[in-house]
């Protein structure tokens, strides 16, 4: 793949670019392979987990690695370790973890949307979001299918 000339600088090709989007590549077929033998689907297509070392209380409670459905979270040396090709980030950690802004988890839907949190009133309040999205999609075509305002006529005054 040959690099376009910029400002005085010959043509090219850059190998380091390749040699990250191999390993890239290589980490999403991977990642796919564990994820399908667990049976687990995956909803997004980028993601990324941290956590932070200074308030995590980890020692004490060990509640994300608890809540972790695929075992990406795990005790390591004194401190909680990420597996990043097991997380799904689904956002169990983040709504077992007893300390706010402790777990940070960005993650991409299929659809383009960017979505943030690290508190547990965050997780809920997007999970509650897109449920109820989801039920008004649904009252929709119901009231479309059965033409219920048509059929309730407003009573004479």
């Amino acid at each position: 793949m040959e690099m376009p000339k910029e400002k005085g600088k010959p043509k090219g090709v850059d190998i380091f670019w390749l040699l990250a989007d191999t390993s890239r590549e290589e980490r999403k077929k991977r990642r796919q392979g564990l994820l399908a033998s667990l049976g687990i689907k995956e909803f997004f297509s980028e993601g990324k987990i941290t956590i932070n070392k200074r308030t995590c209380q980890g020692v004490e409670c060990k509640l994300c690695i608890k809540a972790c459905p695929t075992n990406a979270l795990f005790w390591r040396k004194g401190e909680v370790g990420i597996a990043e090709e097991l997380c799904v980030y689904c956002g169990a950690c983040v709504l077992m973890c007893m300390v706010d802004d402790c777990i940070k988890v960005t993650r991409k839907r299929s659809d383009g949307q960017v979505e943030a949190y690290s508190k547990a009133k965050d997780v809920t309040q997007l999970q509650h979001n897109i449920g109820s999205k989801k039920r008004h999609k649904r009252t929709q075509e119901i009231f479309a299918k059965n033409d219920y305002l048509k059929r309730y006529k407003p009573l004479p005054k």
